[in-house]
């Protein structure tokens, strides 16, 4: 009936059924009641697609005789239009009309041998069935194909696989196998197990077996009963053309829902990347939102400059600085570390995915992040540097105020009583030794006035320097310093006029007392040595560094030294008073005792001189105890530069080293990674030393000490260089982990990212981690990239530029390179592939139904889908169409996702 040929082999052959008829036909095997089951099944088989036009057959030999429906079913199921028929009801008109079918059926690749129109005509009930099973072959088994098998092996090895797990079905032929009816189960519950509960089948009754499966196929499945359970169960092998026929509905049937399945798990799939990548975007603008509020509140107390001018309470603005830098910065400094850390592994994945790159909101990029943590490290550098000249100059302040407090309260003590002294008009009433008394008197009061007036001008100057230093107290100061002026120049008035009076009266009285004289000449000098004396010895100092304490020590040396000439000296002038007294008591002189040209007494120069040499040992004390401070200060100096002196050359040689493995010289990503994160162990165990330093640099700050000669390293530039070693650590950490991410996903060998890495470093002369323009092309080109040298290949090269620097910075990152390099070597999802899967689950329509997703998706996923496809705006679109063509095209373009 069909000659063999390249048909036949590939669908298992028709002349191989006949042989296998012939051969059962002579061993007696060949049951009449297949013929029957044929009939029965082929007509079952031709009526589920003659529906579809509308109409069916009853009789198989007698429906087809006229060639009409035999067209009509031909046209059905190739979807293909065949000759117009010939309407009339002669015989020859259905010969003709069986001949167009049968040309048609040859023009398919089939060779009919034996089957001619006039026995399909005359209702040849063999011939009709055996052109019913060459179409059924044709159109029904012939798209069967399971790993390059023949039609009948394929469909057998299908139905062996997916019944392979069942208990008691074991399908070996398309007889026998399917007689209990479990096989026809199996096969519905594999696929549908909502259908039917297998676990409640028996082999031992394959009636209800059978009507179970063919009662659900055709209710729930839309497969037609073409076999009857009472012919399989009452024919010792059922008739193999119409199982296989049976058969093939059910492979045609799930192998659409098999498809479904495929196209479902792909959406699922690039849906799951995508809400992942969404809510790394949303942890971004989260932590990203956060950091920049948290800079934004702490830049206006950096900034502010303002303070109550006291040194207590600068020096509580410096310990809230101090806990800020120990409590409220780490973490933020983990927070950053975090957030570069999250936007790298982001743009990883959404380059993995093809996907375009994450753009973060306006103000939110790495770069604005960036230069808001370099303004705020500006910020605290300033803040703390303001700080501790706030700190000097308050204790300057301080030191002046004392200072001025106590050359005022001297010199207040000294003019007490003056003004009434020069307004006096005794000389009038004394005798001429008295007057001249007087007169020598006053000039020695000059004397000690001008010598005041040093005091005078020293007094002056520190309100001055008070007033530019803006002392907080500068109103009671300058008023003080006002006063002490004013009745200077009254002093300077009265002195004047009280000369103009002792001039007037000399011409009377000019006995002179030499001896008092001589004693007021020399009292009056020595008297003011004393009281500037006792004012340096008494005098407050503040010193930094040994050489000032040193200077100190030996001015006060030197003044020590003197102290034998001033002792000579005191020794005269009391040696006068004595003379003195001797020439009183021996001449019985009235109110000779009394010295009349100096308000000065022995007994004063004698207390004060005593008060002098008293204060000579305090001073030695004081100086001795400052001494011993600022040793200890060289000693605090000599600690912090010898654990910064090895400290800073440790962080120095880790960051060293981190840039060389960050490099990629050597070693595999896996050996990068470990040995990054041995260097990471190792930096978080010498965190104890930073620490110590800190302790040691506390107490520096403590003892005032701002400078070190013993050392180039200060704190802030050792914990910039600590925090930066941290960051390296983690960026090449995170970096190595996305190379080997990108490995493992693109199916990159170990061996090309070597290759890459050592073409990137050989270009990269300056190791700064980037190339320039050319330099990315030399490194192209050594990988054996070709990039012409016209026109056109310049073009090239900048459309290769413009994928690996979007932002036009002038240079290629690593990452940027190896991510090209990738896309150059390896395949990833498409939009078009995402639409193919769309389109089979949407059943080929340019649309898809909100419920078709939900049965065809995770419910999660499928209310993804739901809320971001936009509305379906194409022809013949009904309510709730869905535009699935945009969607996919929006997941790898650019769009708000």
């Amino acid at each position: 009936m069909i000659e063999n040929g390249d048909y036949a082999v590939q669908y298992g052959g028709e002349d191989a059924y006949m042989e296998q008829e012939e051969e059962w036909e002579r061993e007696g095997l060949l049951d009449p009641a297949w013929e029957k089951q044929q009939k029965k099944t082929f007509t079952a088989w031709c009526n589920s697609h003659l529906r579809k036009a509308g109409t069916s057959i009853e009789n198989i030999e007698d429906d087809f005789r006229n060639g009409l429906k035999l067209m009509l079913l031909l046209e059905v199921i190739s979807g293909e239009t065949l000759p117009k028929p010939d309407r009339g009801k002669m015989r020859f008109h259905k010969i003709a009309n069986v001949n167009k079918a049968l040309d048609f059926i040859a023009s398919k690749g089939v060779k009919l041998v034996s089957i001619g129109a006039e026995e399909i005509v005359d209702g040849n009930l063999k011939m009709t069935l055996g052109m019913i099973w060459t179409i059924i072959l044709r159109f029904a088994i012939q798209d069967i194909s399971v790993e390059e098998m023949t039609a009948k092996e394929g469909l057998l090895l299908w139905c062996q696989r997916k019944t392979a797990p069942y208990k008691n079905v074991n399908v070996q032929n398309f007889h026998l196998s399917f007689k209990d009816g479990l096989a026809f189960c199996a096969l519905i519950h594999r696929h549908r197990p909502d259908l039917i509960d297998y676990s409640k089948l028996s082999k031992d009754n394959p009636l209800e077996n059978l009507n179970t499966a063919f009662d659900v196929a055709e209710k729930y499945l839309d497969i037609p009963r073409m076999l009857d359970p009472d012919d399989l169960q009452n024919t010792a092998m059922p008739d193999e053309r119409a199982v296989m026929t049976y058969v093939s509905s059910y492979y045609h049937c799930f192998s659409g829902a098999q498809k479904a399945e495929t196209a479902a798990n792909r959406i699922c799939k690039v849906l799951k990347v995508n809400q992942e990548n969404e809510r790394l975007m949303e942890e971004y603008e989260r932590l990203a939102s956060d950091l920049l509020e948290w800079i934004r509140r702490t830049m206006p107390w950096l900034n502010s400059r303002q303070s109550d001018s006291t040194l207590a309470g600068v020096q509580k603005k410096l310990e809230e600085y101090r806990t800020y830098r120990r409590k409220h910065k780490p973490p933020r400094v983990e927070q950053k570390a975090k957030l570069e850390t999250n936007f790298n592994t982001l743009q990883t994945k959404l380059r993995l995915s093809n996907r375009p790159a994450y753009m973060p909101t306006e103000g939110k990029m790495v770069s604005d992040i960036t230069n808001a943590w370099k303004g705020l490290e500006h910020a605290e550098k300033a803040f703390e540097e303001w700080l501790l000249a706030e700190t000097m100059r308050l204790e300057r302040l301080e030191h002046l105020a004392q200072k001025f407090k106590h050359k005022a309260d001297t010199h207040e003590e000294w003019t007490k009583g003056k003004e009434e002294m020069l307004q006096s008009q005794d000389y009038r009433n004394c005798k001429l030794n008295e007057l001249k008394a007087l007169k020598k008197k006053h000039e020695a009061f000059e004397s000690d006035l001008a010598a005041h007036q040093d005091r005078v001008e020293q007094i002056a100057a520190i309100a001055q320097e008070l007033n530019s230093l803006e002392y907080y107290d500068c109103v009671s100061v300058n008023a003080r310093c006002q006063r002490i002026c004013d009745q200077w120049d009254r002093l300077g008035a009265l002195t004047q006029h009280r000369r103009q009076g002792l001039d007037e009266a000399e011409r009377i009285l000019e006995k002179i007392d030499l001896l008092h004289l001589e004693f007021a000449k020399r009292a009056a000098p020595f008297n003011n040595w004393l009281d500037g004396a006792r004012e340096d010895l008494v005098d407050m100092f503040i010193v930094h560094t040994m050489e000032e304490i040193q200077g100190l020590i030996q001015a006060h040396d030197q003044f020590k030294a003197t102290l034998g000439e001033a002792d000579k000296e005191f020794n005269v002038i009391v040696g006068l008073v004595r003379d003195a007294e001797a020439i009183v008591k021996q001449e019985q002189v009235p109110g000779g005792l009394v010295n009349p040209y100096t308000t000065l007494t022995a007994d004063a120069v004698s207390r004060k001189w005593s008060e002098v040499r008293a204060l000579v040992p305090q001073r030695d004390q004081t100086l001795a105890n400052e001494l011993r401070k600022q040793q200890n200060n060289e000693m605090l100096r000599r600690q912090f530069a010898e654990k910064a002196n090895s400290v800073g050359p440790w962080i120095e040689r880790q960051m060293d080293a981190v840039t060389a493995i960050g490099m990629g010289i050597s070693g595999s990503l896996e050996e990068q990674l470990h040995r990054l994160k041995e260097y990471e162990q190792a930096v978080y165990a010498y965190k104890p030393s930073i620490e110590e330093l800190e302790k040691i640099h506390q107490a520096v700050q403590e003892s005032m000490i701002f400078e070190n000669r013993y050392t180039h390293y200060t704190m802030e530039t050792l914990r910039v260089g600590w925090e930066q070693l941290l960051t390296s650590i983690n960026r090449n950490i995170n970096e190595v982990e996305n190379q080997i991410l990108t490995r493992d996903s693109k199916g990159i060998t170990q061996e090309q990212l070597t290759e890459f890495r050592s073409s990137f470093n050989h270009f990269d002369k300056n190791r700064t981690g980037r190339l320039a323009p050319e330099e990315f092309k030399s490194c192209l080109v050594s990988l054996g990239y070709s990039i012409g040298k016209d026109k056109q290949g310049e073009m090239d090269f900048q459309r290769i530029l413009a994928v690996v620097d979007p932002n036009n910075s002038g240079y290629v990152q690593f990452d940027a390179f190896l991510d090209f390099m990738t896309r150059e070597s390896t395949d990833t999802d498409t939009a078009e592939q995402v639409i193919d899967s769309f389109r089979i689950l949407a059943s080929d329509k340019p649309y898809i139904l909100p419920d078709e997703l939900r049965r065809e998706l995770p419910p999660d996923q499928a209310e993804y889908c739901i809320q971001r496809m936009p509305p379906y705006k194409g022809p013949n679109a009904i309510p709730g169409a869905l535009d699935y063509m945009s969607f996919s095209t929006a997941l790898y373009g650019e769009s708000d996702l």
